[in-house]
């Protein structure tokens, strides 16, 4: 493994690290277990709620409102549609100091079917104001993001997914700033999590076939960071979004409004179409099935330039 990674921490650890920094920080999880070590750590510091979702919100927004820094700690689905109405009064309204780290995002929950992935959050949460919405697209910048949502005062919600590693040299995070992984002037492939991967990936692909790809790993969608959106509108033919998340409202819509307002560029979206994904099977075959592959990233941008 690339030496980078070797001491990558958990969300526990990273969570650990924080709460000896800061004593206000606290972990609220809804079923998923003790944190690791921040449990053992700071025992009357980590609430479990159990399969109460808007339960758990409530509870944040209870230590949020007595100077607290609470990290939640749940599955996408559940915690982003369950308890969407919590989120967005008790917390973005009431403008608390909240964290929602949610697991089992997109398509990750794999055999357990529609009722366990999570192909709307990014949209729902994203339409809440103030909030913040970042997709991490691996291990390390997961670490970043955590931290850097600890030190940001405001809503913040972080979603994790798998993702094999992607930077090759570290480098410092940023809310709110694209990080550009390849530079090229004929197609921009801007991908955000889980995606960025495959994306690097479709860009070595089609270099081998003369098509020069700059990829943008978009980690904040929310404040989307426009002047690099723009700025890949203006110096190449077409930018193609890539997330494991449906089309609709996720980067793929938060890019298409960045270009419409600004009435230039052209866009294409790889993501789950306006569907909902029924198949039953492993993480890796639900992702072909639904075109979350290099090899889609690969074909949409060869529209562009064909």
């Amino acid at each position: 493994m690339n030496s980078l990674y070797d001491n990558v921490k958990s969300y526990s650890e990273i969570l650990s690290e924080l709460g000896r920094q800061n004593p206000n920080i606290f972990a609220v999880n809804s079923d998923m277990g003790a944190p690791g070590s921040f449990a053992r750590e700071f025992p009357n510091r980590f609430i479990e709620v159990g399969i109460a979702e808007q339960n758990l919100i409530g509870v944040a927004a209870g230590l949020a409102l007595r100077g607290k820094i609470p990290f939640v700690y749940a599955m996408a689905p559940f915690v982003t549609m369950r308890s969407f109405e919590q989120i967005r009064t008790d917390l973005a309204y009431g403008e608390k100091n909240v964290k929602i780290v949610s697991v089992c995002t997109g398509l990750s929950g794999g055999p357990w079917g529609t009722t366990h992935h999570a192909i709307e959050d990014i949209t729902l949460m994203r339409v809440i104001p103030q909030m913040t919405v970042i997709s991490p697209a691996d291990s390390l910048e997961t670490e970043r993001a955590i931290c850097a949502a600890a030190e940001h005062i405001g809503l913040v919600y972080i979603r994790l997914g798998p993702g094999e590693p992607v930077y090759e040299e570290d480098y410092t995070f940023e809310i709110g700033k694209a990080v550009t992984l390849r530079e090229g002037d004929d197609v921009t492939i801007a991908a955000a999590g889980s995606m960025v991967i495959k994306a690097l990936r479709a860009h070595d692909e089609l270099t081998q076939q003369g098509i020069k790809t700059r990829v943008l790993n978009v980690h904040t969608i929310k404040p989307l960071d426009t002047e690099t959106i723009l700025q890949a509108a203006e110096e190449t033919s077409g930018i193609v979004t890539a997330e494991e998340h449906s089309v609709v409202g996720g980067l793929g819509g938060a890019v298409a409004e960045v270009l419409a307002e600004a009435g230039i560029g052209r866009l294409k979206r790889v993501g789950i179409q306006d569907t909902f994904c029924t198949t039953i099977g492993s993480y890796e075959e639900l992702c072909e099935i639904y075109g979350l592959t290099a090899k889609s990233i690969v074909e949409t941008v060869k529209k562009f330039v064909a």
